[in-house]
């Protein structure tokens, strides 16, 4: 009796640590050993966040092989492979390194107005995309121009498929979709994509390279200078709004 009470809770216990995982880690400056404070620590695979504390400490739920992602203005982001030792022994300290930027002269130069209408108009850059609204942008951005707007799209396909590229995309790779709708879930990332601009944590986020971002977005009717100026967050509901879109062109 007394054995078999044993075995059970021998094995509760190992339920319980299978359910409770996690990294507790202490992230610091390479130069100093000196901790670093709201350094974000994102488990790639489970779709969650940490932020450190004063003292350069988070806590995070993780499994062995899961990846940790570590980033901080300024300091080049790691990633991290997480092993049973990693979970086994709390308080790994963790070193990021501070990029070296140089900042380069940038020259502003306003537009050249002769003061006739006629040529002023002429030079004016005109923006060539076509979308009406932009997912993310809380004051309701337009763009407007001569691409083809997406409801001539249905009339184009007999020709070709613009929506293949995106269904390629996504087609191909189910995971990134699932983490997709999984970030937009996150408020804590929804907050942190809100400020950064470089696309790097989102495409860790949704293994997709920067390029394939950039084209999603052009085979979306999306301007260039909205894909060089939006945020990481409009950027995220732009390619959900378009991938939508294109599954409704799809039916």
């Amino acid at each position: 009796m007394m054995k078999r009470f044993t075995t059970v809770l021998f094995f509760v216990f190992c339920l319980t640590i299978a359910n409770g995982q996690e990294v507790i880690g202490i992230v610091e400056n390479a130069a100093d050993q000196k901790p670093i404070s709201t350094v974000h620590v994102i488990n790639l695979n489970k779709v969650t966040m940490a932020i450190t504390d004063k003292e350069g400490k988070f806590v995070i739920d993780a499994e062995v092989n899961d990846t940790l992602y570590l980033s901080y203005l300024g300091y080049k982001s790691i990633k991290i492979r997480v092993s049973n030792d990693l979970i086994r022994y709390p308080n790994t300290r963790f070193q990021l390194t501070e990029l070296a930027l140089a900042l380069e002269e940038v020259v502003v130069r306003p537009y050249q107005l002769t003061g006739y209408l006629d040529i002023d108009a002429r030079n004016i850059p005109i923006n060539r995309s076509r979308r009406y609204s932009i997912p993310g942008l809380s004051s309701g951005g337009y763009e407007g121009g001569n691409r083809t707007p997406i409801g001539e799209i249905r009339i184009l396909q007999a020709v070709s498929n613009p929506a293949d590229f995106l269904y390629n995309i996504f087609g191909s790779k189910p995971n990134q979709l699932r983490k997709l709708k999984r970030v937009r879930a996150n408020n804590e990332l929804r907050d942190l994509l809100a400020v950064k601009y470089d696309r790097k944590t989102l495409e860790e986020l949704l293994q997709i390279a920067r390029i394939d971002l950039d084209e999603i977005l052009r085979n979306c009717n999306f301007s260039d200078s909205f894909i060089r100026e939006a945020n990481d967050l409009q950027i995220l509901e732009a390619i959900s709004g378009c991938y939508e879109e294109y599954k409704v062109l799809r039916r």
